[in-house]
């Protein structure tokens, strides 16, 4: 074998594409990873952007993680290190509050302050919940069936995918398919009566997307949200120890262990095929790399119509990529703080800031918001999704001093009569005022700000349109169907050829789900 030869290449060196690489050399390749950038971790990262302060610049925070990703790389050794966001704090423009734990009698006496009914309505949403992650849940960590296909194999994942929806009661598939095909605020309503404890709940719906609670499609958003988990709780958020960049850290040093080579600024041009096959990638600057199978961790429209020549795919996907739906709608605003930020009726107190800060205090301002995006401006009150990193990660700022993650909705991708090299201060500061409406004195406390907004996650991240999922998250471009019917199977029409992204099955956020799969069907292919 000489030296630019390889059983596998890996494009892209985000987690999907670290965690494929890591299955694929544990399972005896010897697997070269590929990352154009000058570190791992696509949008997982980490980076000093202000001196002391370490900023989680997009992607920033686990849940979606799949625990046996784990185990079976054994993660733990090389310095996974999670750490539990035990509360969300959904501040209110009047003072309130809602403020929920893990102490389930706090919980129940603190919903009861703004709904005594909604105290039961609560328990009765957590049952049915769970019964419907139960039901949904496999189908999320297997590969999906194709359906169109009739070789016998195909044929016996269609008939599990049957037989386990069939093992439900009514009431658990009538639910779950409410939420695959419903809006949030429609099965929130159903249980509770009080607006802050809809809207924390309704905020995991609108994550990425460009809809609104009250869309059709956003209890799928909701729903994938809460299958994510923490130590077996699901709807449970987590930090890595030193932010997701020390996650994808952790991933090439687990690929590394099992053979694993990566190589950054080592940005691919294309795809070299031959015959309809396969045979290596020529980067940028001509250098070649030889190997029979070659898996691209970018996103379905990079994948099909950059890395290889469109005309040698068939008509079908071509069209299916062209339909392909991305529209980003989600920004970041970063703070370092000269301290923590005070909410008058918790002033003194730290514990609030232990996991996210959810500023959206009912569904209407949740659609509102929702409403400028669908006009084609960013939201003049945007849902903010913040976290105070340095109160769960000391490490992450100066002692006395404090990073905050802001997520915003919505932000999209295309500004109708501007764009974002102009709006971008103009984004932040309607961000630091709603900041500042529930914290006063916030904007005293800004040591440095940073603006990422969907134009800088496609440049920086290479995201295309700035979609953090690789794509939209809705039926039409979900399990079978992602990122095109008969093509979800992480395998492609060139014969060799591979997709392990977030634009496959289960998606987005950082689960690591697309890359085992991904590589569980290389290895198998590999087997006589």
């Amino acid at each position: 074998m000489t030296a630019n030869t390889y059983d596998a290449i890996v494009v892209g060196g985000g987690h999907n594409g670290l965690t494929n690489a890591a299955y694929l050399a544990k399972g005896g390749l010897n697997v070269l990873v590929l990352e154009r950038r000058g570190f791992v971790g696509g949008a997982a990262i980490t980076e000093e952007l202000h001196p002391g302060f370490s900023f989680t610049t997009f992607s920033y925070a686990l849940s979606l993680l799949r625990p046996e990703i784990i185990h079976e790389l054994d993660l733990v050794k090389h310095g996974f290190m999670p750490l539990l966001m035990p509360t969300s704090f959904s501040p209110m423009e009047n003072g309130d509050y809602l403020l929920m734990t893990e102490d389930e009698q706090f919980n129940d006496l603190e919903i009861a302050r703004h709904s005594k009914r909604d105290v039961d309505a609560y328990h009765r949403w957590g049952h049915d919940l769970d019964r419907v992650i139960q039901l949904a849940k496999p189908m999320f960590d297997a590969a999906p069936p194709d359906i169109f296909s009739d070789d016998p194999d195909d044929q016996a994942d269609v008939a599990w995918m049957m037989k386990q929806l069939r093992g439900a009661d009514k009431k658990t598939l009538h639910d779950l398919v409410r939420f695959l095909t419903g809006s949030c605020a429609d099965l929130l309503d159903d249980y509770f009566e009080s607006d802050i404890v809809k809207s924390s709940i309704a905020s995991s719906s609108i994550i990425g997307n460009r809809i609104g609670p009250m869309s059709p499609g956003s209890g799928l958003v909701l729903l994938y949200h809460l299958i994510g988990e923490q130590d077996g709780h699901h709807g449970v958020w987590g930090f890595h120890k030193g932010g997701n960049g020390g996650f994808t850290q952790v991933l090439q040093r687990a690929g590394e262990a099992y053979g694993a080579t990566v190589k950054v600024e080592s940005p691919v041009d294309h795809v070299i095929t031959k015959d309809g096959t396969a045979t290596g990638v020529v980067l940028a600057d001509g250098t070649e790399y030889s190997a029979p199978i070659v898996v691209s961790a970018l996103d379905p429209r990079r994948t099909f119509t950059e890395l290889v020549d469109p005309r040698e795919l068939p008509s079908d996907l071509n069209d299916a990529i062209r339909r392909y739906r991305f529209q980003g709608t989600s920004a970041k605003v970063n703070f370092a703080l000269d301290d923590l930020p005070v909410f008058p009726a918790l002033k003194g107190r730290i514990d609030q800031f232990g996991g996210f800060v959810n500023i959206g205090e009912s569904i209407e301002y949740l659609e509102r918001a929702y409403d400028d995006a669908k006009y084609g401006w960013y939201s003049q009150r945007p849902f903010i999704d913040g976290a105070i990193q340095s109160v769960v990660d000391p490490d992450m700022a100066p002692p006395g001093k404090h990073v905050m993650s802001c997520f915003i909705q919505y932000a999209p991708y295309e500004l109708k009569g501007s764009d974002w090299d102009t709006e971008r201060q103009p984004f932040g500061d309607t961000v630091q005022a709603v900041l500042e409406g529930h914290f006063p004195g916030f904007g005293e406390l800004v040591l440095h700000r940073e603006v990422v907004t969907p134009l800088d996650i496609e440049r920086v991240a290479g995201l295309t349109e700035g979609n953090i999922f690789h794509g939209e998250f809705l039926a039409p471009q979900m399990f079978f169907m992602r990122p095109a019917p008969g093509y979800a199977r992480y395998n492609t029409p060139i014969d060799g050829y591979y997709q392990c992204g977030s634009g496959t099955h289960p998606g987005g956020c950082v689960s690591g789900g697309p890359g085992k799969l991904a590589a569980m069907r290389i290895l198998g292919d590999q087997r006589p």
